[in-house]
Formats: structure tokens, C-alpha cells, sequence
């Protein structure tokens, strides 16, 4: 009677296979997407600097462009003062807030 009782009947795969399906679509819309939507943003962002902009660099250095190559910008952080630095290093989001109107 006691085995009778404790067997419980096999429902197969599908569920399994249906709750995993379910974890890869949460794990994607969730955290795969999003990057993706900032890695063209920030793409798009260091596509459309241009020359005599102030830009903020990822290490908090402010300055003017003065130079825009394929890879590497210039920048004027004082008069007469010229660093040239990776395209890369210029920081999205703070640059936006100093372009935003006060």
C-alpha cells in the first residue's frame, strides 16, 4: 500500500524542457538585450563626436576636441595643453550630463 501511495506519475521531459526554455528568454530579454541596446548607443554616441565639443573622459578629465582620427580624439584640456586619448575613453554618460542645458 505504502508504494502505492509514494510513486507519482512520470510527466516526462516537456516540463523540464519548457521551464529551461523559460529561464534562457528571462535571462535574455533581461540582461542580454539591454547590454546590447548600450554597447550601440555608446557606438552611435562616440560615432557622432564632433570637433570643439567637451567631452568628458572615463577617468574624469575634461576637455575640448580638437582632433577626431578612426581610433584615438585629442583633446585641449588647457590652452596649449594637447593628450590624445582612445576613442574609447570618452565617458557616455557624463558627457551627456555636461551637454545637458542647466
Amino acid at each position: 500500500m505504502k508504494n502505492i501511495l509514494l510513486q507519482a506519475p512520470d510527466a516526462g521531459m516537456l516540463p523540464q524542457l519548457l521551464m529551461f526554455g523559460a529561464i534562457i528568454l528571462v535571462f535574455y530579454f533581461f540582461m542580454i538585450r539591454p547590454q546590447q541596446k548600450k554597447v550601440r548607443d555608446q557606438k552611435k554616441f562616440r560615432e557622432e563626436l564632433t570637433k570643439g565639443m567637451m567631452v568628458i573622459t572615463i577617468g574624469g578629465l575634461h576637455g575640448k576636441l580638437i582632433a577626431i582620427d578612426d581610433d584615438t580624439i585629442t583633446l585641449e584640456v588647457d590652452k596649449g595643453v594637447r593628450l590624445t586619448f582612445d576613442k574609447a575613453s570618452v565617458s557616455m554618460e557624463a558627457t551627456m550630463r555636461l551637454q545637458k542645458p542647466a
